[in-house]
């Protein structure tokens, strides 16, 4: 009777060791058919890798649909003809995004579409209904006008409506009015094309092709370099020696105060960027700053409408780099931004460039110790209010002040 608690413990431990086992095979079969599930449902992201293949595939389907007289633009030609415009290779692809680099007439650009195929975007049925030749002007340009106001919440009048309508009445019109269509939906094409003659901080746009449109060749920053931007690519191997980088990032911080200053002023509506990161601008060789991305830039009317939700605190007001406040009496989100794009860039470009690792000789101590202090002070998050309004007035003042002494130190100093 004495071994029976001893044979009890061990049935005890046998029943427990089996269940363990018995469990982590049902945690290994679960998570293999969840992964398996995954891969199924997903996997068209896994087809999203970039590669030169499926970017020739894509643009050979372009001149296919130019061929049969769907799509037409000024660039066609020279890309499905007279081969003038070459592929060079694939940047990359983001949710659909397309972006190709190409070598046209011996200048390198950028080819962009959001989405690959032409008739993926939304179709004009007002093409099938009538003759193309037939649908009047006016009528066409208030249709611009309604689709820039849902894209971007912007009323434009007719005569603004120059850089989105440069089409003419002739032998491909319907082809024309398409491939238009195919590029109002396109939220950035709409920036770059309206603000082409208003801004030298957004990329040129050279010519389109249907869906696809061209723009300017420019090398993008990087987090990962130590200068965020790969100067020498810029002006050349001049830029090798210290106090010419830091001759330029100086030059480059001046453009960046410049485009905050024109972005918030010069335009009908303050411009909102809420992605401000060193690959979504690149430097030209005049060392301007340029906006490369602005898939998730807005006016002050879209801002609006994207800030004003329902919450429960201030971090349900947070639009990757736009924030709002929480009102809690009536839980919505305040529609007026908190901070603005001067405060992201402080934060996340200069804080990188006027830190304590990046002093060196070319400066005085005490004008280094005081731009890193005003960037600091600059970063810091503001208020919606006059106080918060005057505050970002005198940081953008004494950040140009300081960099301008810092210049005059450094040409004193050749």
């Amino acid at each position: 009777m004495r071994g029976i608690p001893g044979f009890k413990r061990l049935r005890l431990k046998i029943w427990r060791r089996c269940t363990l086992l018995l469990l982590l095979l049902l945690w290994a079969a679960c998570w293999l058919v969840v992964s398996a599930l995954l891969f199924v449902l997903h996997r068209s992201v896994f087809s999203e890798r970039c590669t030169d293949e499926k970017s020739h595939r894509i643009l050979a389907r372009l001149c296919l649909d130019y061929s049969s007289g769907a799509l037409t633009g000024d660039l066609c030609e020279d890309l499905c003809v007279a081969q003038k415009l070459v592929y060079k290779h694939c940047l990359y692809y983001d949710r659909g995004k397309k972006v190709i680099q190409a070598d046209w007439r011996g200048q390198p650009i950028i080819l962009k579409s959001k989405k690959e195929i032409f008739s993926s975007y939304q179709h004009l049925s007002m093409l099938e209904e009538v003759e193309t030749q037939d649908i009047p002007e006016t009528e066409l340009l208030l249709m611009v006008a309604l689709e820039v106001k849902n894209v971007l919440g912007l009323e434009l009048s007719n005569n603004s409506m120059g850089p989105l309508w440069t089409r003419k009445k002739g032998p491909r019109w319907k082809a024309q009015v398409a491939s238009m269509w195919s590029l109002l939906q396109q939220e950035e094409y709409i920036y770059f094309s309206l603000l082409q003659d208003f801004s030298k901080h957004v990329l040129r746009i050279i010519g389109s092709c249907g869906h696809f449109y061209a723009v300017e060749y420019l090398t993008a920053g990087h987090a990962w370099h130590k200068t965020l931007f790969p100067l020498e690519n810029v002006v050349g191997p001049s830029l090798a020696g210290h106090r010419s980088r830091v001759r330029a990032i100086i030059d480059i911080a001046l453009s960046f105060l410049d485009m905050v200053q024109h972005f918030d002023n010069d335009f009908s509506h303050r411009l909102h960027l809420c992605d401000i990161k060193p690959e979504n601008f690149a430097i030209r060789h005049d060392l301007t700053v340029v906006a490369i991305d602005v898939d998730m830039a807005f006016f002050e009317p879209k801002m609006r409408d994207i800030l004003e939700q329902n919450c429960t605190g201030d971090e349900d007001c947070n639009f990757f780099d736009c924030f709002s406040k929480c009102n809690l009496k009536i839980r919505k989100c305040g529609a007026q931004r908190a901070n603005n794009n001067l405060q992201v860039i402080c934060d996340k470009i200069f804080r990188r460039w006027f830190s304590p690792n990046l002093r060196g000789p070319l400066v005085s101590l005490p004008l280094q110790l005081q731009l890193q202090k005003a960037v600091q002070e600059c970063a810091e998050p503001g208020h919606v209010d006059a106080a918060g309004h005057q505050r970002t007035l005198k940081s953008l003042s004494e950040l140009y002040h300081l960099l301008r002494v810092t210049q005059r130190e450094l040409q004193r100093a050749e």
